[in-house]
């Protein structure tokens, strides 16, 4: 209930590694976030300390990232915030963060992404009721509602 939301802003520091817990996957990767600040006295951008954060991702989402993002990758991620801790091999005591993500996505300010929806079964329910048959995607040059769309040469 009373469970800490965090919003991650960074990069994915390694490949998406998918295993099964249970019946459940879970996809797990790291994200690297490396603040900016502006130096008013040097007129010049500089980076803070790179903060690692270990995240996991379950069910459908941990299919998904595992499907759509790589190493480097530009992403945001939200979820709850878990801190670690335990005694590293020196016998101190160290703390560590992972992220149970709600939602993993790319970052949009750093590039462009294609979606593609999951077709879901008839009859399953989802947020919203229940899901119905999915519409044929449009042809190959069409629009949204199957119109031609500008500059898009027509198949012969």
């Amino acid at each position: 209930m009373n469970e800490t939301l965090v919003t991650l802003q960074g990069w994915l520091g390694t490949d998406v590694t998918l295993r099964q817990a249970g019946d459940s996957p879970v996809a797990s990767f790291r994200v690297a976030c490396t603040p900016r600040r502006y130096q008013k006295k040097t007129d010049a951008w500089v980076d803070g300390a790179t903060q690692w954060f270990s995240v996991n991702a379950w069910r459908a989402l941990a299919e998904h990232c595992e499907r759509s993002l790589r190493r480097g990758d530009p992403v945001v991620v939200h979820g709850r915030l878990n801190a670690q801790v335990w005694s590293n091999s020196a016998g101190m005591e160290v703390t560590s963060y992972d992220v149970e993500a709600v939602v993993v996505g790319h970052d949009l300010n750093r590039g462009t992404s294609t979606f593609v929806r999951t077709p879901r079964p008839l009859g399953e329910s989802t947020d919203r009721g229940v899901a119905v048959a999915p519409e044929p995607a449009p042809e190959e040059g069409a629009g949204i509602d199957g119109e031609e769309e500008m500059g898009a040469v027509p198949a012969a």
